[in-house]
């Protein structure tokens, strides 16, 4: 058993050991607790706070059945990345594995997607925080609060990675804290058989005003955009995996939290949110949370729950600087991308990367100043873009990986993706049709589809910009490493 064994264990260490410059000069200084509430973090963001009302206002009760399906891909996603972690931790996460699996192309396309996605996100992110304080100072300009926001969040980034894990670890604290708050106060409004605004509260409510599908089943497809957004950032667990203490250990514990906490507040808030109010009461400018507390008449529960809300925004900023901040570097000691972001600290900070994605930000606050009005749903569009090709090469990394594994060039974990490759091609296939029926969404959702050559061609411009040197980079290293084994 030994004998057999051993040649296929040999694989998996030759690429830790190939890959090994990618991890120099981070420290382990994530515990199990910080990963576990950066899973929840990733999991519960803006686009349950804040997304949930415009998605309640247009599709009504089928959001709880569209956040299942949608939550049921987000979990093969991560599971995805789980079993790559288990093959080899690192905190170039899918970006490494596309170089190790795919190649330096698919590697390119892989990091610079998923920096258009959380770029774009972190844009919506500073943008619900702006619109959060104006709960508190309605004549406040909103790119004030943004960038005030944004600095605060970059200090923190810019100190350490245990920094980061503790805010990061409060921050999910306070969200998880608020949703059980919510839902305990629900059942028992329920329960009670509480009016709310005038509304007799309970199932019938539901039925009352239309059903599941009160508005039909297309208006249900369009807004899968939105709820695939709500679910960018499950995938982070990955990029945790190269500073975490015991990561084999502590990643598969984090990664299957991620369904059952899908289950209970996505979907359970949701059905709570329409049993409680006519999904006619909720809209895109508030979030769902607050016009229910609000409407129950609670004294100053809608404050406190917008001071909640603006913690989810913060979070995703946080995590945005973290994450975009390892994989620019992933990308950089390959040659492909800026060589000041491959820059890192001696606290372990990827600071080049982190500063650049910082400056995107700052783009989000202009937009705030533009367009204060639709800045949040632009940038929710384009990061569904990034959302959507991020997690299909995740997907295709992983199919790369099977593929070695069939070939005996290394050994599958035990830990893995279930129903490979089936559910490769069908979480494919999902992602198609998200992008598909971004077209019927109204004009953003047009000017999303219409931006998608553009994106293109960026990229293979980029490629062609980028290819000598990362050939080149890739030669070299190959020869060191060569020489290195020869000396050995």
């Amino acid at each position: 058993m030994t004998q057999l064994s051993k040649p296929m264990d040999e694989p998996r260490y030759a690429a830790t050991e190939k890959f090994a410059h990618e991890e120099t000069g981070y420290q382990k200084g994530l515990g199990g607790r910080h990963v576990q509430m950066i899973a929840v973090g990733g999991a519960i963001g803006t686009g349950l706070f804040l997304g949930a009302g415009s998605r309640l206002h247009s599709a009504g009760p089928a959001l709880a059945i569209v956040y299942a399906v949608g939550g049921i891909f987000a979990f093969l996603v991560v599971r995805a990345v789980g079993e790559m972690v288990m093959h080899r931790p690192t905190s170039g996460s899918f970006v490494s594995y596309s170089r190790e699996f795919l190649g330096e192309k698919a590697a390119f396309f892989a990091g610079w997607m998923y920096f258009l996605t959380w770029a774009t996100s972190g844009i919506a992110d500073v943008t619900a925080v702006a619109t959060y304080t104006q709960f508190f100072w309605p004549n406040l300009q909103q790119w004030i609060p943004a960038l005030i926001a944004l600095f605060l969040i970059l200090a923190v980034n810019m100190v350490s990675v245990r920094l980061f894990g503790e805010l990061e670890f409060w921050f999910a604290a306070i969200k998880v804290v608020a949703l059980v708050g919510f839902m305990i106060t629900a059942i028992i409004v329920l329960v009670l058989r509480h009016p709310v605004d005038g509304h007799v509260t309970g199932p019938s409510l539901i039925f009352a005003h239309g059903g599941l599908f009160p508005a039909g089943v297309l208006p249900a497809l369009m807004i899968l955009q939105g709820v695939v957004f709500a679910y960018a950032g499950t995938e982070m667990v990955g990029v945790t995996a190269g500073e975490t203490s015991n990561p084999r250990k502590v990643i598969p514990k984090a990664v299957n939290s991620v369904a059952w906490r899908i289950g209970i507040f996505y979907i359970g808030s949701v059905l709570l949110l329409v049993m409680v109010l006519p999904w006619t009461s909720y809209s895109g400018g508030e979030s769902p949370f607050v016009t229910f507390l609000s409407k129950l008449g609670v004294p100053g529960a809608g404050g406190v729950m917008d001071i909640v809300v603006m913690t989810a925004a913060l979070s995703s900023v946080n995590s945005g600087l973290y994450s975009t901040g390892r994989i620019l570097r992933s990308l950089s000691v390959a040659g492909s991308a800026p060589k000041f972001t491959a820059k890192i600290s001696r606290r372990g900070v990827p600071y080049g990367g982190v500063l650049l994605t910082a400056c995107f930000y700052v783009a989000g606050v202009l937009l705030n100043l533009v367009m204060p009005s639709s800045a949040f749903e632009i940038a929710l569009e384009f990061s569904a873009v990034g959302i959507v090709g991020m997690w299909s090469m995740i997907m295709i990394a992983h199919l790369g990986m099977r593929r070695k594994a069939l070939r005996g060039e290394l050994e599958r974990p035990s830990f893995r993706l279930p129903g490979a490759p089936f559910t490769n091609y069908l979480t494919l296939g999902f992602l198609v049709l998200v992008l598909a029926m971004s077209w019927f969404d109204g004009e953003t959702g047009r000017i999303m589809i219409y931006s998608l050559p553009g994106i293109a061609a960026v990229l293979v411009v980029g490629w062609f910009a980028v290819r000598r040197k990362v050939h080149a980079i890739a030669a070299e290293r190959t020869t060191t490493q060569q020489y290195a084994t020869e000396i050995e």
